[in-house]
């Protein structure tokens, strides 16, 4: 047979476009430095792929020229869907994996990953077959630490390989229901003249998987590693050509641990699953935001409560500030948790139309928990908990606010405010301060005392008067 012909090109890391040359400015998505060079393997004829000797066959009777009409295809429960055994991960895919997808889920090392793929196994192993493919550890260490993590099923096999081929072979000859891979980066196609992990060998591998799992209904889960910006190693068209992308975030140094979907074809976006890390493995945690508060100071100035939804679930989330006399020549901004630019924007706003000095201050904003706020939402709370800890007045324990705050001050409706308001009043607060626009339909419905404002600095008159 004729050795395929080799090729050098360069690929960007951020969008996956290809050139023949290197440029220090990608042309597609406008990236300065992202063109690394690859080797490939020319194709016989265009548009064909490296994975298409490894493509596993179609499903039989279904194949690329055969068209399907609508109505005959099933979409219920019970058959397009497998069910994890986590309801936290279940709620992040929407009810459970979807027969036949492609799954990534992406996190930083020791966060727990592995962890969680390997505990799923135990209650997909009483209705499925399920192939556990590790290139980074031998199936003695996957054995120790599935007894270690009590994952004992019949139905579990385990196969420590990294060759992309070989991987496809045992899937052929096993015939699994779910295939787990730990982890992308480790895998690679020998028709490729490039190493593991490179973004020439990520695609290809990936597009192999998912040929696989459209092809023969496998069930997919994909492990893989993100960089330093915090997103998943490899070219950025990766999370396009999957089904689901999940993000296991959190400081592995902590116990909690947050699962998001940053992409879902078959669910919501943003939805999110809370763990909890301990010697055993993950545990559910089913009330995050009494999670979130434990803890949380009394009678403490610089804190305020703030209702954010997540998916189509409420959690409270406690953001604090503190704001202390500058230090150096020039005033120290930081933000955990909470958008940087929009944390200069409210003291900005501040400044200008709550009349308070804090420009020439040290600023320092953090969400407990390890929670991500991104909602406008959080907005109120924030530039509450921030003049609290400028005037060194605490907010009332039973107070929360939820709004958007604008660059004239003015105080923005937010949507489904009803059940942001029922997740406040069921954690025990008596207070929330909301837009003024929500007041007059929800006076009716709420139960809660609600402090309607229209901007800044009516919110600010509520906080001085302790009320």
């Amino acid at each position: 047979m004729k050795e395929p012909k080799l090729k050098t090109v360069y690929v960007c890391s951020n969008c996956g476009e290809t050139s023949p040359r290197w440029m220090g400015r990608c042309p597609s998505c406008g990236s300065w430095n992202t063109m690394n060079e690859d080797v490939v393997a020319e194709a016989p004829k265009a548009g064909l792929s490296s994975s298409k000797a490894a493509a596993p066959a179609r499903q039989e009777g279904v194949t690329s020229l055969t068209a399907r009409r609508l109505a005959d295809i099933s979409t219920t429960e019970e058959k397009s869907r497998i069910l994890t055994g986590i309801s936290e991960l279940d709620r992040v895919l929407g009810g459970g994996a979807v027969k036949g997808s492609l799954v990534l889920v992406g996190g930083a090392p020791g966060i727990g990953k592995s962890t969680l793929m390997l505990q799923i196994c135990q209650q997909l192993g009483r209705t499925c077959k399920v192939l556990y493919v590790s290139g980074e550890e031998s199936a003695r260490q996957l054995k120790l630490r599935a007894k270690r993590l009590s994952v004992d099923s019949e139905n579990l096999f385990v196969l420590s390989e990294t060759r992309l081929g070989d991987v496809l072979e045992c899937v052929r000859r096993e015939e699994p229901d779910v295939l787990i891979v730990d982890s992308i980066q480790t895998l690679y196609n020998e028709e490729l003249d490039a190493p593991a992990g490179g973004v020439g060998q990520v695609k290809d591998c990936t597009m192999a998987l998912m040929q696989l799992a459209k092809g023969q209904g496998v069930t997919v889960f994909v492990i893989g590693h993100v960089n330093k910006e915090g997103s998943i190693a490899g070219p950025k068209v990766l999370e396009h050509m999957v089904d689901c992308v999940l993000y296991f975030e959190g400081d592995s140094r902590m116990t909690y641990r947050i699962l998001r979907a940053a992409k879902n074809r078959f669910g919501a976006t943003n939805e999110i699953g809370v763990f909890e890390m301990l010697d055993s493995g993950l545990r559910e945690v089913e009330n995050p935001s009494e999670m979130l508060l434990s803890g949380r100071p009394q009678d403490a100035s610089g804190t305020c409560v703030t209702c954010v939804m997540e998916g189509a679930r409420p959690v409270l989330a406690e953001i604090q500030a503190l704001i202390a006399p500058c230090a150096g020549a020039r005033p120290l901004r930081s933000s955990n948790g909470f958008d940087y630019n929009r944390a200069s924007m409210l003291l900005a706003v501040l400044e200008k139309r709550g009349s308070l000095k804090v420009s020439q201050c040290d600023a320092y904003l953090n969400i407990i928990g390890g929670l991500t706020l991104d909602e406008p939402a959080a907005d109120l709370a924030a530039v509450v908990a921030i003049a609290s800890s400028y005037l060194d007045k605490p907010v009332p324990n039973g107070m929360a606010a939820v709004g958007e705050v604008g660059l004239s001050g003015e105080i923005r409706s937010v949507s489904h405010m009803e059940q942001r308001l029922s997740e406040v009043k069921r954690l025990g607060f008596t207070q929330c301060i909301i837009p003024a626009h929500h007041a007059v339909d929800l006076r009716a419905r709420s139960t809660l005392e609600l402090l309607p404002v229209r901007n800044i600095s009516e919110a600010l008159r509520l906080l001085a008067r302790g009320q």
